[in-house]
Parts: structure tokens; C-alpha cells; sequence
């Protein structure tokens, strides 16, 4: 079973307010409802939908729906409900403010939308009819709804984006996609239409991935360290060769010197590392800051040689 319809399941079998129920039929019908041949048809792939959605119907409006079911299409495994709708469609479809009349309209009127509760009750009704996310743990954060016209999708976009959730609309072949890629904001959006059970699912994965990848951050961060101390402590063993070669090592201040002696016994050590050693060994301390001072002055000397030898 897919997230999308785990996500859908529950919030079809959750108990919500009756003031609500007209405002996410208004969404539901919108989304998923055809006409023909004077009846409404409602399809949807998923069988608590269906369900809900007959229930909706018949405590609303007192209209039982016949239901039929079929094989999906191009040999889809899902089956596919079909609620169809014979008695008082045009009032059905007048109070759900779908249509004015014998006018089907772009989005409905304030009266579905009119506070904070409606607004969650018709989001609801448009992710249980056309909403998909993805599942955290095997894809990229995704939510996304897909309708016909792209007035709508401007409005479903300005609903979401109340609630702050950076919604966008993007045109998709004859469609458009209303979508949203931020893993807090779609974990928000699932709190808004009470998914509860599968919030918690959902923070749990990216809480577990944000703090995989913060790991990996930092171990990535640490070996590019590591890397760069020994490829710095590789060129002063070159360093230290060439002035040993010219004659020049010995000509080096007595503690340089000795830092150059020290540097090439100990190659993998870090700076930090190497002025402890020194420091235990000759009883002379000396700090992080002081080795490296001294191990420049061998890199510049062996600077001056090599544009000597050019």
C-alpha cells in the first residue's frame, strides 16, 4: 500500500465535524466528479474514499449512491469505485456550489470556504480526491494535486498558502500541478487535515534522514580535514627533502631544525598532534601555533630555492 493511500485511509475513517462535511463534499465532487448522461459520476482508487464519500452523501443529502467496481486501467492491479449519482443532481451540485445554476464554476463561493474550519474540511476533500505525497522514506519530500484548469489550481495554491505552506502551480502536459517539496510544510499540511498517525511516520523519517545526513556532513567534513592535513604535511617532507638536498637543512635556527626532523618522523601526525610529541620528547614546549610558525619558515626557504632553480 502506497503512503499516499495509508495517509488517505485515515483521514477517511477520522470523526469530523457535520458543519464540515458540505464544504469536503464541495472539494470532493469538484475533484473527482463527471457528468454524463444527467448523472453525477464520482471515481476514486481507493476504497475508504469511496466509502466516505457514500457516507457523506448519505447523511448530507440523504442520496444513496450506486457503487461499481472495475479493474484499473492499462492493466492496473487497483480497482476502480465508481459512486453514481441518478437523484438531485443539480440541487446537489448547486449547494456544493460546483455550479450557479446550469453554470459550472472555476472554484466555489465564500460560503464553503468561510472560516478556518471549512478551509481544512475542503483541503481534506481535495487530497482525499486528487492529493498524493510521497513516502519519506524511499523518495524526495513531494505533495502534490492535479486538476484541469489552472484558475482552480490558483486557488487550491492560495488556500495552501494561508497556512503559509510555499505551495506553487506548474503546468503539466493539458494539466496543472499544484505542489509543495518542503518536508516541514507537507508534514504541516498532513497535521492540518488531522492525518495524525501518519505525522508522526512522516517526522520520525525526516528527523531520522536529517540527522543521517548531518552525520554524513560531518564525517564528510572531518576526512576533508584528515585530507588536507596530510596532503599540507606531504609538501613539507618535500620541503624538508629539497633544503636536505641543496645543503640548506642545516643551515636552518636550531628549533626550525628541529621541527623539520620531527615533521618528517612523524607524516600522518597534525599539527596539534606534532607539538605534543616534540614537546614530551625534548621537554621543551612548544604550542600549535609556534610549530606552525616554524614549519613556514621551511616553506618559504624551500620557495626561495625552487625560483632560484627556475
Amino acid at each position: 500500500m502506497s503512503f499516499t493511500s495509508t495517509v488517505k485511509n485515515e483521514i477517511s475513517s477520522s470523526i469530523t465535524n457535520e458543519t464540515n462535511h458540505v464544504s469536503e463534499l464541495s472539494a470532493l465532487v469538484k475533484t473527482i466528479g463527471t457528468i454524463k448522461d444527467h448523472a453525477l459520476l464520482l471515481t476514486t482508487e481507493n476504497v475508504s474514499v469511496a466509502n466516505h464519500l457514500y457516507q457523506l452523501l448519505k447523511e448530507v443529502y440523504d442520496i444513496y449512491a450506486r457503487i461499481t467496481v472495475r479493474n484499473g486501467y492499462n492493466f492496473n492491479k487497483n480497482y476502480i469505485y465508481m459512486l453514481e449519482i441518478n437523484q438531485r443532481v443539480s440541487f446537489l451540485l448547486n449547494d456544493l456550489a460546483i455550479m450557479d445554476q446550469h453554470q459550472v464554476l472555476p472554484y466555489p463561493k465564500e460560503y464553503i470556504i468561510a472560516d478556518d474550519d471549512l478551509i481544512r474540511a475542503y483541503l481534506k476533500g481535495v487530497f482525499l480526491g486528487i492529493g498524493s505525497v510521497n513516502d519519506p522514506s524511499t523518495s524526495r519530500y513531494h505533495l502534490e494535486f492535479l486538476v484541469d484548469t489552472e484558475e482552480y489550481a490558483n486557488f487550491i495554491a492560495s488556500l495552501l498558502n494561508r497556512y503559509h505552506f510555499n505551495s506553487k502551480v506548474l503546468k503539466r502536459e493539458n494539466k496543472y500541478m499544484i505542489y509543495m517539496k518542503e518536508a516541514e510544510k507537507i508534514s504541516d499540511f498532513l497535521r492540518l487535515i488531522q492525518a495524525n498517525q501518519a505525522v508522526l511516520y512522516y517526522e520520525n523519517i525526516r528527523i531520522y534522514r536529517e540527522q543521517k545526513n548531518m552525520a554524513n556532513r560531518l564525517n564528510n567534513c572531518e576526512q576533508a580535514n584528515v585530507d588536507k592535513s596530510i596532503q599540507t604535511a606531504a609538501n613539507l617532507i618535500h620541503d624538508i627533502t629539497l633544503l636536505e638536498e641543496v645543503g640548506a637543512l642545516e643551515l636552518l635556527d636550531e628549533k626550525v631544525y628541529e621541527v623539520a626532523i620531527y615533521r618528517r618522523r612523524y607524516p600522518e601526525a597534525s599539527l596539534g598532534e606534532l607539538s605534543k610529541i616534540i614537546s614530551i620528547e625534548t621537554g621543551s614546549a612548544i604550542t600549535k601555533s609556534g610549530l606552525h610558525h616554524r614549519l613556514n619558515k621551511i616553506k618559504d626557504m624551500a620557495h626561495r630555492i625552487r625560483e632560484k632553480q627556475e
